[in-house]
This record gives C-alpha cells, sequence and structure tokens, in this order.
C-alpha cells in the first residue's frame, strides 16, 4: 500500500481499556522484530532471488510497523512510554508463567517475570522523579488482565482471510477494493511498485517456480481455503485484492 494508508488513528491510552493498550504495544513489538529479522538477514541469502523476496518481505514488514506503531498514544512522554513498555513485558512473562506446563520452563518464565518487575519499578521511580507523575496516572486499570494463552487459531485466522480478503486501506480507513476511485493512491502506489508482470515480483516469481517444478504451490491446510478463488493450487492469483473485478484493472471510476 502507499505510505499514507498505513496510518491508523491513535489511541488514548488513558481511556482505552488496558487489554487495547497491550496488544497495541505487543504487536509493534513483534512488528518491529520481524522487519529487523528480514531486513538484516536479507543480505545475506545465498542467492539473489532469497535476496530479493527478503527484501520486499522487509518492506511489507516495515509497513506493518507503521500501521501499528501509528496506533501508539503520540501524548505519551518518553517516561511514560518506557512504564508502558514495561508493563507490557511483565504481563506476556506473567502469562507465560501463568499458562506454562512444563515445571521447568515455568521457572524460566518466573525469572523473567522478576528481572521485568524491577525494570517497571525502575520506569516507575523515574516518572516520579522528573515528571512528578505517579504510575496510576498513565496505567489506572494497574491489574492484569486475564493471561494470554498460546493455542490453535486456525479457525480465526480463515474467518479473519474469508472476511477481509477484498479490504485496502484508504487513509485511515480500510475500505472494499471495488469501493476505492481510480485515481487512489493504492492504485498509482502499485502501478509503481508493480509495474509490468507480476513475475517480477520476488514472492510471486518464487510462488511461480515452485508450481513449475511441483505442480502445485507450497501450502499445509486442514481443509479447504475459505477463500474460493485461492483454493487453485497450480496458479498464482495475483488480482485478489489488488485488481477491482468490475475494470479487472483500476478502481471505481
Amino acid at each position: 500500500r502507499h505510505p499514507v494508508d498505513s496510518v491508523r488513528r491513535a489511541c488514548d491510552f488513558k481511556k482505552a481499556d488496558l487489554v487495547t493498550l497491550l496488544d497495541t504495544c505487543t504487536i509493534t513489538a513483534a512488528e518491529q522484530q520481524t522487519m529487523n529479522y528480514y531486513m538484516n538477514l536479507g543480505a545475506y541469502y545465498p542467492n539473489d532471488l532469497g535476496r530479493r523476496l527478503y527484501q520486499e518481505i522487509g518492506m511489507v514488514e516495515e509497513q506493518h510497523v507503521t500501521q501499528y506503531g501509528a496506533l501508539m498514544d503520540p501524548r505519551c512522554t518518553w517516561l511514560e512510554n518506557l512504564l508502558v513498555h514495561e508493563y507490557n513485558e511483565c504481563y506476556l512473562y506473567w502469562s507465560c508463567y501463568e499458562t506454562e506446563t512444563d515445571a521447568s520452563v515455568r521457572k524460566i518464565w518466573e525469572q523473567n517475570f522478576e528481572i521485568e518487575v524491577a525494570h517497571l519499578h525502575k520506569a516507575q521511580k523515574l516518572l516520579r522523579e522528573y515528571e512528578g507523575k505517579e504510575w496510576e496516572q498513565v496505567l489506572p486499570q494497574g491489574e492484569f488482565p486475564e493471561p494470554l494463552h498460546f493455542e490453535p487459531q486456525i479457525d480465526y485466522v480463515r474467518k479473519v482471510l474469508k472476511d477481509t480478503v477484498e479490504l485496502t486501506a484508504d487513509r485511515e480507513e480500510y475500505a472494499l477494493i471495488d469501493s476505492i476511485p481510480a485515481d487512489a493512491d493504492f492504485f498509482k502506489y502499485q502501478a509503481a511498485v508493480n509495474k509490468g508482470n507480476t513475475l517480477d515480483v520476488p514472492s510471486h516469481r518464487v510462488i511461480c517456480e515452485y508450481q513449475k517444478k511441483s505442480l502445485e504451490d507450497y501450502r499445509f491446510e486442514t481443509q479447504k481455503n475459505p477463500v474460493p478463488s485461492l483454493r487453485d493450487r497450480k496458479t498464482d492469483n495475483t488480482d485478489l485484492g489488488r485488481i477491482t473485478r468490475e475494470t479487472g484493472k483500476r478502481g471505481k471510476a
């Protein structure tokens, strides 16, 4: 997507539900780590196509960092953000500790939780010393919500794919690909970045080469794809969610 379509409306952390705050911090951190992985290791891939693929994925992950990072409350000070960051880390380690079934691994989560609690206390002291604020002013809901649970999410992912596959972004909003105008930034960006044959795009070239070699794409499925147009494993669908059904090319005039 065009960079201007990657920015979202920020949350007000002092009014938002605590789960919203924690989710925002967690997904932003996860996307930042993913982006760093692809951008740092891409140059070391042993062949050119692999390096180009990592570069493409890194660019997409940078878009994700922008999208989720934009949700962070820009009114928070540096020390308020530090407190929120440390609180979120405590919550994640506490969740791992609470849900871990292996006693030896549980001790590791407990140790890391205690370390993060020490960091949280330090952040609280810095906030009080340099900004004259108490932690309750930043985190009115101090008690942890229910712990995160690591469990299968196949049904959830399938539902999201089915319900949103034809959505794209139009500034801060989401919109169906068929509903945005032909001169939308989305189409301009697609024309510039994916100019010419989609086989020039590394990810699609990798898929097509694998299909030629194995006669179908690489995927693991528990059941048929929830999107009918993505069920053909012998053809790489590069139109869905990118090209409108009415015109076959650009957006709505």
